[in-house]
């Protein structure tokens, strides 16, 4: 395996220069990524499969969901490729490189679980920042538009809020200055975490029903459901902050209610 991997690497580093790979092949393989994980949640809410799983009934107009994708290309184009082209040369001098050889799993596994936590931790607080009453009004409530959402309203946003909050996201990556392909990876789980967190549906097979600490749909798509004073559940990929700042109260009470009501409705049986 890590010689089919080795050998893949070399093809890419012998015919694309570095600012290629890292500015160009990022983007790209965002756009890959993004869309192909997010827009199968678009058919499955149009067709009305695997209902029994989608958290709220309520529906997206095709309209909502053509105008969701025009405007992200529009945003991606214009602020992600753009940024991400900027931001090359402040990841070549944290020491970000693509050359051979590259870092062992355990490098890379320990560096994208400090990702995480420190993402979720900027986001947490900064999510929180876009709830108050100026920021939401004028930033956040765009993407706030969509009270249903689905996988690609994760990334559907003010172009502020996309700077932002996608600070959190290249924080960890520009303190330790990683190899190219760790920071792929990075990007790959992070996207597929928010489309996942996004998606609107709750399956059997959701990491929140194996992972205690790990927030997916449900916790995601009450903060949709609510007025932006009262939403809570501001973490983007974890629990454990807002149960700490007690910003998940009203989502545990309306989880201990439907449980209690299970309960009940079992009993009645």
């Amino acid at each position: 395996m890590a010689s089919v991997v080795d050998s893949a690497w070399t093809y890419l580093i012998t015919n694309f220069s570095d600012f290629q790979l890292a500015c160009l092949g990022s983007f790209f393989l965002h756009e890959s990524v993004f869309f192909l994980s997010g827009l199968p949640f678009i058919f499955l809410e149009r067709a009305g499969w695997l209902n029994q799983y989608k958290i709220q009934t309520k529906n997206n107009t095709v309209d909502a969901q053509e105008k969701c994708i025009t405007k992200l290309l529009l945003y991606h184009f214009c602020v992600n490729l753009p940024v991400m082209i900027l931001s090359y040369p402040v990841f070549r001098f944290m020491g970000m490189r693509s050359t051979l050889p590259l870092p062992s799993w355990k490098v890379i596994s320990t560096q994208i679980l400090f990702y995480f936590i420190l993402e979720d931790f900027v986001f947490y607080w900064g999510h929180r920042i876009l709830h108050t009453k100026w920021l939401y009004k004028h930033v956040h409530s765009v993407h706030h538009e969509y009270a249903t959402p689905f996988g690609l309203t994760s990334e559907y946003a003010h172009p502020a809020e996309i700077l932002f909050l996608g600070f959190a996201t290249i924080l960890g990556p520009a303190i330790t200055g990683p190899h190219l392909i760790t920071l792929w990876l990075w990007m790959v789980l992070r996207v597929l975490e928010t489309v996942e967190a996004h998606c609107g549906y709750h399956f059997p097979w959701s990491l929140s029903n194996y992972l205690p600490l790990y927030g997916g749909a449900d916790f995601h798509d009450y903060h949709h459901r609510l007025l932006y004073t009262k939403s809570g559940n501001y973490s983007s990929t974890f629990v454990y902050m807002d149960w700490i700042f007690g910003t998940d109260t009203g989502y545990r009470k309306l989880k201990a209610l439907k449980s209690e009501g299970e309960e009940m409705a079992t009993k009645d049986m």
